[in-house]
């Protein structure tokens, strides 16, 4: 297995032209020839360099509006020929092919296309066929052939060639061969993912996945293992969207937590200021205020323990004020949708805070794909964009909420999306004041919320739980009454459920027994 083969001929075929010229020309200046088709031929060539046009190579000019160009064997052989088998050399010779040395290909911008939210016309006109041919035919036979398909790689395929006197070594022409079947893999399942959703297909029979590395991470949820982030081309915004202003480079944990505060806050998108802290994944304080620094401030009363070393995310631009106060205690991350400089300026002398800021909030409403890894296979659904209008609500208590609770409940409602099942959330007065989550039974949530209240009304000197007064969420239906009355015993007054359950009669008869309001909203919320 040869390790260097010297670049002599190569095959330029790019949508993206992006340091193409700078490329082009340090071949040229090699001695290298230079084949390439329509648009970039023409760049090349007003450029003053010297190009063989493909339909040369093939006797057969581009036709079907550039549909067909390279599918032809004086292409595919000069790729795919083994260089060292006699009888590969004997039919290239008896076929007037010559080889080709180096594969520079990028595919059409169909990614981009379909997030510009084209027709169905224009999305069809920007799928690749060729592109991808010549590059799964180039990393095939990567024995011999070194095949391009980033501008990233332009220059590690330069110094290559410095190094090496114009050729390459083996252990480079895999690591690219990795990368462009990665790429045409990406491309496929970009494609499959956009039909099955032109046809509503929920369950196609194969599912694809595929993503960009944004950053290598030093390792995972634990330093045993290893771990990368990957964007998925959807360009929602996100933390996958965010730029970092400052601060260490961000953790696994960091980033999945970061989603998760932005993803809730998100809720809230065109309401009053509002502000959520995360702590593993889950709510530690959510709340708004007349100010982004005053819900800041109630979110962090909700529970001051666990906002410690946690995530803050924010439904508005960062301000000076808020940047003070939450420089009050440690905090991992902030992310907001912008950030004035005063706030950035602020946070300069905390040098291990991160700041994350993006052009908008994400779209809740939005649609798209969660899945999750099981042993032998994977799980794959709709993201939960479930949305609760007021007029879907339907109250089942002789008493209905008040304005002031019905304000509270749907509050409350949006927190519960974003709570670890089983989750159990107190609001009062547009923000928690207690949450639970992740019990392996509701009751248990129930309690352990008010607890968590009941502490936090004595570190904060008042005289009865922050619970008093409350309304409560639940993710799911009470399945006894039981847990709807360990919220009325900690002074919660309406409740906001789905329903459902066999005995919801019962739980209905508790609640008008201790004089509660209670709304089904007909929708669940699991969260696992």
């Amino acid at each position: 297995m040869p390790n260097l083969v010297p670049i002599g001929r190569a095959l330029i075929s790019v949508s993206d032209k992006s340091g193409l010229l700078d490329l082009a020309r340090a071949l040229a200046a090699r001695g290298v020839e230079l084949i390439s088709t329509g648009g970039t031929s023409g760049m090349l060539r007003t450029a003053g360099l010297t190009v063989r046009d493909v339909s040369d190579v093939t006797g057969f000019p581009e036709m079907m509006d550039g549909r067909v160009k390279t599918l032809h064997p004086n292409v595919h052989g000069a790729l795919l020929a083994l260089r060292d088998d006699d009888e590969h050399l004997l039919a290239m010779a008896a076929h007037g092919i010559e080889p080709i040395d180096l594969l520079i290909v990028n595919l059409y911008p169909f990614e981009e296309t379909v997030a510009k939210g084209a027709d169905h016309a224009t999305c069809i006109e920007n799928i690749d066929i060729g592109g991808p041919a010549m590059i799964r035919a180039a990393s095939k036979n990567h024995r011999f052939v070194t095949v391009i398909t980033d501008p990233a790689d332009y220059q590690p395929l330069l110094d290559q060639l410095a190094a090496h006197d114009g050729a390459t070594t083996m252990a480079f022409r895999q690591k690219m061969a990795l990368t462009a079947y990665s790429r045409t893999a990406a491309y496929d399942a970009a494609v499959s993912g956009w039909l099955a959703g032109e046809i509503g297909e929920t369950a196609p029979r194969y599912r694809a996945f595929a993503g960009k590395l944004a950053q290598g991470l030093r390792y995972g949820e634990n330093p045993h293992q290893g771990a990368a982030f990957y964007t998925d081309g959807s360009r929602r915004e996100g933390v996958a969207t965010a730029r970092q202003w400052q601060g260490k480079e961000l953790s696994y944990n960091n980033i999945n937590d970061t989603d998760a505060a932005f993803e809730l806050v998100a809720e809230f998108a065109g309401a009053a200021p509002a502000c959520a802290i995360i702590k593993h994944a889950n709510p530690c304080g959510v709340a708004t205020g007349a100010s982004l620094a005053e819900a800041y401030a109630r979110a962090y009363d909700c529970d001051r323990t666990s906002a410690f070393g946690g995530i803050v995310a924010l439904n508005q631009p960062l301000d000076a004020a808020t940047a003070e106060r939450i420089t009050e205690i440690f905090t991992e991350v902030v992310i907001a949708p912008g950030a004035s400089d005063e706030a950035k300026a602020i946070f300069a002398a905390k040098k291990n805070l991160r700041l994350l800021t993006t052009a908008a909030l994400p779209d809740p409403k939005a649609k798209g794909l969660a899945f999750k890894q099981v042993a032998g296979g994977f799980l794959a659904q709709d993201r939960d964009a479930g949305l609760l209008r007021p007029s879907d609500l339907k109250v089942v208590t002789k008493r209905a909420p008040t304005e002031a609770e019905l304000a509270d409940l749907l509050f409350a409602w949006k927190v519960a999306k974003h709570v670890k099942s089983n989750a159990i959330i107190y609001v009062k007065d547009g923000a928690t004041v207690g949450v639970g989550a992740g019990q392996m039974s509701r009751i248990d949530s129930t309690r352990i919320a008010a607890r968590k209240a009941q502490d936090m009304a004595e570190a904060l000197g008042l005289p009865m739980p922050l619970t008093h007064g409350s309304v409560v969420a639940s993710d799911a239906f009470f399945p006894f009454a039981d847990g709807l009355m360990a919220a009325a015993e900690a002074g919660a007054t309406a409740i906001i459920q789905p329903g459902g359950s066999m005995r919801d009669d019962e739980v209905i008869a508790a609640a008008d027994a201790a004089g509660l309001a209670m709304v089904f909203t007909g929708m669940r919320h699991f969260r696992h």
